[in-house]
C-alpha cells in the first residue's frame, strides 16, 4: 500500500513544495485508499494556490500596516519577576523597537535555560542555578579596612556565604593573585591583609587594589548576574538576567536544543544566520501574544527575512536595512536626504526607479499590480 502511496504522492511533485508533501507522507495511515489519497492531494493544491501570493502583491507595505496597526494598542511596560528585584524583562513596544532595530546592547538581556532529564528536578535544578550565577569578590565581602601607616588593606570575608559555595580563603587568594602583584598577601580565618611594597606616598595603589579586586569573578559564569529557577508543567526552566550563550550550551546539565537566549546578536553569533532568523520571529511573536494582539506569523517571517537576507542581523533603520537600498531616492525618503542625494551625486549614481517609494515621489505609476506589466500594442 506504501508504494501506492508513494507513486500517487510522486506524481505531484511539480505541482506542490517539497515540505508540504513530506508532511502528507507522515500523515496519511497506510489504511488510507488510492482514491481517499488522491482527494486529499487535490484539495491540498487548491488550498495551497489559493495560499500564494499574486505576481505584484505589495507584501511590504501589507505586513507594514498588518504589524503597525494592532501596534499603536501597545503598551509601553517592563514586566518584574516576584520574588527578585533585579529581575525584569523589557516587553510591548520597547522590545519590538529593540528587535526591529537589531540593537547591540539591550535593556534586559535574559536566558531561558532548560536541562536534560536526570538533572530535571527541584534539587539539582538550584543546585545548577547557584553554580552558574555570577559571584564577584565584592559579594563575599563583609568590610574593606584601610590601614595608611602600615600601608595595608584588611579584606573581612562571609564566612557563611564562602561556607555556602564551598571555598576557602586560600581558594580566593589563588583567583585574586594574579591583580596583587606589588603587594604582599597574608590570611588569618576568613581575614586577607594585603600589605603595599613600594614607597610611602604611593598610598593610591591600596584604593586602586580595592578597585580591582571588587569586580573579580571567583565563581559562576561571566555575565550571569541573577537566577531564578522556576516549574513549567513537568519541566523545571532556570531563568537568568544577563546571558552566556556560548558557555551555557557546553554544560553537560544543558539541554542546548531548548535553551535559548533573548539576544539575537549573541544568537547571531554562537549559533548562525538561521538561528537568528528565527529568533527575530520568535521574539517578536513572543512579545505579541503576551500583548493579546493577532498578527500573521508570515508578516514576521518576511521581517526576519528582509533582516537577515545579507547573511548578518541588520535592523530597519538608516544604518541597517535602508542603508542596503539600490535606489537613491528609495534611502532619501526615509532619513538624511540631502545626504544620500549629495553622495549619489559625487558617485554618478543611476535610478532605475524600479521600486514604490521612488515612482510615487516623481508621480509615475508605481509597479505594483496593474501597474506592473507592460503593454505592448500594434497600431494600424
Amino acid at each position: 500500500m506504501k508504494s501506492d502511496h508513494e507513486t500517487i504522492i510522486a506524481g505531484y511533485e511539480e505541482k506542490l513544495p517539497v515540505s508540504i508533501l513530506e508532511e502528507i507522507r507522515v500523515s496519511i495511515p497506510s489504511i488510507c485508499s488510492k482514491e481517499k489519497l488522491l482527494i486529499i492531494l487535490n484539495d491540498v493544491q487548491a488550498l495551497y494556490g489559493l495560499s500564494k501570493i499574486h505576481p505584484g502583491e505589495c507584501v511590504g507595505l501589507v505586513s507594514a500596516q498588518s504589524i503597525g496597526e494592532p501596534g499603536t494598542q501597545m503598551t509601553l511596560n517592563t514586566f518584574h519577576f516576584a520574588g527578585v528585584a533585579e529581575m525584569n524583562v523589557t516587553t510591548g513596544l520597547p522590545r519590538i523597537i529593540e528587535i526591529f532595530d537589531a540593537s547591540k546592547e539591550i535593556k534586559t538581556p535574559m536566558m531561558e535555560i532548560f536541562l536534560e532529564k536526570p538533572y530535571n528536578n527541584m534539587e539539582q535544578v538550584r543546585k545548577f542555578a547557584a553554580q552558574i550565577k555570577e559571584t564577584t569578590f565584592s559579594e563575599l565581602v563583609v568590610e574593606y579596612a584601610f590601614n595608611i601607616f602600615e600601608q595595608t588593606l584588611r579584606v573581612k570575608l562571609n564566612k557563611i556565604l564562602l561556607d555556602d559555595y564551598a571555598l576557602s580563603t586560600k581558594d580566593i587568594i589563588a583567583l585574586v593573585k594574579s591583580k596583587t602583584k606589588g603587594f604582599q598577601v597574608n590570611s588569618q580565618d576568613d581575614e586577607i591583609t594585603f600589605t603595599h611594597q613600594g614607597k610611602p606616598e604611593e598610598i593610591k595603589e591600596l584604593y586602586n587594589l580595592k578597585e580591582k579586586l571588587h569586580a573579580i569573578k571567583v565563581k559562576g559564569i561571566k555575565g550571569i548576574k541573577h537566577v531564578l529557577p522556576v516549574r513549567r508543567g513537568e519541566d523545571y526552566v532556570v531563568l537568568t538576567s544577563g546571558t552566556n550563550l556560548k558557555d551555557i550550551l557546553v554544560m553537560k546539565e544543558v539541554d542546548a536544543v531548548r535553551t535559548f537566549s533573548n539576544d539575537i546578536h549573541e544568537i547571531y553569533r554562537v549559533l548562525g544566520i538561521e538561528a537568528a532568523r528565527q529568533a527575530i520571529i520568535n521574539e517578536v511573536f513572543r512579545v505579541i501574544e503576551a500583548q493579546g494582539l493577532n498578527i500573521d506569523i508570515r508578516h514576521i517571517m518576511l521581517v526576519a527575512d528582509v533582516m537577515c537576507t545579507m547573511g548578518l542581523v541588520k535592523g530597519i533603520t538608516r544604518y541597517g536595512v535602508v542603508s542596503e537600498k539600490a535606489s537613491v531616492l528609495a534611502r532619501a525618503s526615509f532619513e538624511t536626504p540631502i545626504k544620500h542625494l549629495i553622495n549619489a551625486a559625487l558617485e554618478g549614481e543611476v535610478d532605475t526607479l524600479a521600486s514604490v517609494v521612488e515612482n510615487v515621489m516623481i508621480n509615475q505609476p508605481v509597479p505594483l499590480g496593474t501597474g506592473l506589466p507592460g503593454l505592448v500594442t500594434k497600431m494600424k
